[in-house]
């Protein structure tokens, strides 16, 4: 704000100085054109002087000639009249004389003439130069009173200049003084502001290597995820090759056992065969399960999990399967043995096929004790993930290692046993009873045996490939630069980080418009109401037809009740009218009549919702039918007033009811809004970051700011002091002007 009112000022000081160095232009132009005019009025006055002095010469020279004409005149004028007198004297003698003096008249009149005409010339000039003079004297002085007057019009306006520019630059002094100190605690805030951005420098410097090492690291991290998908992939691949390739050798297996020695379709095998074809049968069961668990491992396995031994549930699952299939194999391998051996007994049985029979044993055996072995290595390594100490890591180096091994033995195991069986179909196909059925299975056992020998050569291949890889990448531990971190904190981790995800997500959607704050307060409270008021007029209604229905229920029991007791009271009122028939007709009349009104009172009782009225009998005794119904009444009052607290009680609760759950709801209302306000702030913390970011940012251009400031200060103190130079200058100058007006 301060630099703002600074930079407003220094720019209406800028367009004023610039108004008046314009006018101070214009009133230099006037000065000078007026100095121009001042000195051709000069000269003019000069010239006019001279011809004034040149006409007062030549006015005095006339004067003088005047006087010396006048002076002639005067001893002419004398000399004639001493003449006349002599003249009458000497007449004669004048004649002569006179005639001579009457020439010299003649000349001296002529003369005088010629003088007085040109005394009369002469005035005449003089009168026109005098004349002449005093007109442009007149004009000079009107001339130079308009310049007086316009050199103190100027002369005030030089002088209201003056006066500005002197408050001009006591302002521009007092606002210099106040932007040096401002410029000082500037500098010093600047200083402080360089120490930071040192300091800030510093840390991003820290920050970018930490960052940047994190970085490496997230790299390497999602490599080696993507790599472990890519590897989890390729190895369920080559596990399902494997299932099938072993159920196919399974099953193909069973057949031959139907058919080879004996034939099932022309007669019975043994028991021993038949109990081996029949677990034979049950192989996909154990197999299956394989495919599976690898399946549901590789699921496991996502861009989003740490995928260490640790972490890895689903191997427990793959190793029970394993378990399982390997218990398979135990389970048929005696039966297997002694299928061989019933075949070395039979007589088909050649020496050759005998030899084979036997190296096939042995190698069904090694295929066993190979799964058995594979079996312990997967199950050691599926220990961390439910025991974290059943297997240190230090030695999962060698397990991995023995796993390879293990492969690698039944790669082994599965080539001898596809070129021994390879050897016993060649020889069998010889045989003179070898059927094409026989022929037929023989060679699809031996290219599932080959496919399995493939799928173990694979799988071993890619183990012992990727064994280095394994061994670095599944032992959780402490990495470079990182502390250790539990599997339950990184999977606590890996959550944190998808609620993050999901709620920069969310922070990313186009916000929806909205009413403003308060009414939608108060929509919410109206809606909060109504719906609470609604919700519990909803119960209440439920809750009256549930009891409606539950009356009516009761009213078609009891309606069934009355109805069954009509029936009993009629038939006891048949068999006592057919006992009692010697009693008199008055006492049966009135049995009759009291039988009547129980039954019309339990009718009025079951039918009617209100209290019923008192039953009045024609009973013999009264008093007990009198008391009988005030104790029914009785009970009646009692049952609709507990009927009506009741009642009470369960507006009362669906109230109440109504109340919790407006409560519950706020108080749900409320933590959302607690959860809110924490995003909120952590989203001003945010903020506050940027803004301090910003302020560094402002504080840099502030400083660029002031160091153009203080050379815009420069510049304008040498124009302030070209201006009083100037000023000081046209003072000097009006002031001579002044004077030479003055003077003149």
């Amino acid at each position: 704000m301060a630099s703002a009112e600074l930079q407003g000022k220094y720019q209406k000081l800028a367009q004023e100085y610039s108004k008046l160095r314009a006018q101070n232009q214009v009133l230099k132009k006037g000065v000078v054109d007026e100095q121009a005019n001042s000195a051709a009025l000069k000269e003019q006055l000069k010239m006019k002087d001279q011809s004034l002095r040149k006409l007062q010469q030549e006015m005095d020279s006339l004067t003088f000639r005047n006087l010396q004409l006048a002076k002639r005149v005067e001893l002419l004028q004398d000399e004639l009249a001493l003449s006349e007198p002599r003249g009458k004297k000497n007449k004669k003698s004048g004649d002569t004389s006179s005639q001579l003096s009457q020439e010299q008249k003649s000349v001296f009149d002529e003369d005088l003439q010629k003088k007085i005409e040109e005394n009369e010339r002469l005035h005449i000039q003089f009168f026109e130069a005098d004349e002449q003079h005093k007109h442009v004297e007149a004009e000079l002085r009107s001339r130079l009173a308009t310049l007086e007057t316009e050199t103190a019009q100027h002369q005030a306006v030089v002088d209201g200049l003056t006066r500005k520019y002197m408050e001009t630059i006591e302002k521009l002094q007092n606002d210099k003084a106040k932007l040096e100190v401002k410029s000082q605690a500037l500098e010093k805030e600047a200083k402080e502001c360089r120490l930071r951005t040192e300091d800030c420098q510093l840390q991003l410097k820290n920050l970018h290597e930490d960052l940047s090492g994190r970085l490496e690291e997230s790299l390497s991290i999602i490599n080696e995820k993507l790599k472990m998908r890519d590897i989890a992939g390729q190895a369920l691949a080559f596990v399902q090759d494997l299932v099938t390739a072993l159920l196919n050798f399974h099953t193909y297996t069973e057949q031959r056992i139907q058919i080879f020695p004996v034939d099932s379709a022309i007669d019975t095998i043994s028991p021993l065969n038949q109990k081996f074809s029949q677990y034979l049968h049950e192989n996909a069961s154990y197999v299956r399960p394989l495919e599976e668990g690898m399946l549901h491992l590789f699921e496991s396995i996502t861009e989003d999990t740490v995928t260490v031994l640790e972490t890895t549930v689903k191997l427990k699952t793959f190793s029970e399967h394993l378990t399982s299939y390997m218990c398979f194999l135990r389970k048929i391998l005696p039966y297997q043995l002694k299928s061989l051996e019933e075949e070395c007994e039979s007589s088909l049985c050649t020496s050759a096929l005998r030899a084979r029979n036997l190296e096939l044993s042995q190698d069904m055996k090694k295929m066993t004790a190979v799964f058995e072995k594979l079996q312990t290595y997967v199950s050691l390594l599926a220990l961390p993930s439910t025991e974290p100490d059943g297997l240190l890591q230090a030695n999962f180096s060698s397990v991995l290692t023995n796993v390879g091994a293990a492969l690698d033995g039944f790669h082994d195991v599965m080539k001898d046993i596809s070129k021994h069986y390879s050897q016993k179909a060649t020889i069998e196909h010889e045989l003179p009873t070898a059927t094409q059925k026989l022929i037929t299975t023989n060679d699809c056992i031996l290219s599932s045996v080959v496919a399995l020998t493939n799928g173990a050569g694979k799988i071993a291949s890619f183990f012992s490939n990727n064994v280095d890889y394994f061994i670095a990448s599944l032992s959780y531990g402490p990495k470079v630069a990182s502390g250790f971190i539990s599997p339950l904190s990184a999977e606590c981790m890996l959550q944190y980080k998808k609620k993050a995800a999901a709620y920069m997500k969310a922070l990313r959607k186009p916000l929806s418009e909205s009413v403003p704050y308060e009414e939608a307060l108060a929509n919410r409270r109206v809606l909060l109401s109504s719906t609470e008021s609604r919700e519990g007029l909803a119960q209440q209604v439920q809750q009256s037809l549930e009891k409606i229905s539950k009356l009516e229920q009761e009213k078609e029991h009891w309606m069934l009740e009355a109805q069954l007791a009509k029936i009993k009271l009629e038939k006891e009122n048949q068999r006592i009218a057919d006992k009692l028939k010697s009693t008199s007709s008055g006492q049966v009349a009135g049995l009759a009549q009291e039988n009547a009104s129980v039954v019309n009172a339990s009718d009025q009782e079951e039918t009617a919702k209100a209290v019923p009225e008192p039953v009045h009998s024609t009973s013999v005794v009264p008093d007990v039918e009198s008391r009988e119904d005030l104790i029914k009444n009785h009970y009646m009052a009692r049952i609709v007033e507990l009927t009506s607290q009741l009642q009470l009680a369960d507006s009362k609760s669906v109230h109440f009811y109504a109340e919790c759950r407006a409560l519950s709801k706020r108080l749900a209302l409320a933590e959302k809004s607690k959860e809110t306000l924490a995003e909120e702030m952590k989203v001003a913390s945010q903020n506050i970051s940027r803004l301090q970011d910003e302020l560094t940012t402002t504080k840099r251009s502030y400083e660029g700011q002031l160091s153009m400031m203080s050379d815009h200060l420069c510049s304008m103190n040498e124009t302030l002091s070209k201006q009083r130079e100037e000023i000081d200058i046209l003072k000097m100058s009006s002031k001579g002007n002044s004077k030479k007006n003055k003077s003149r």
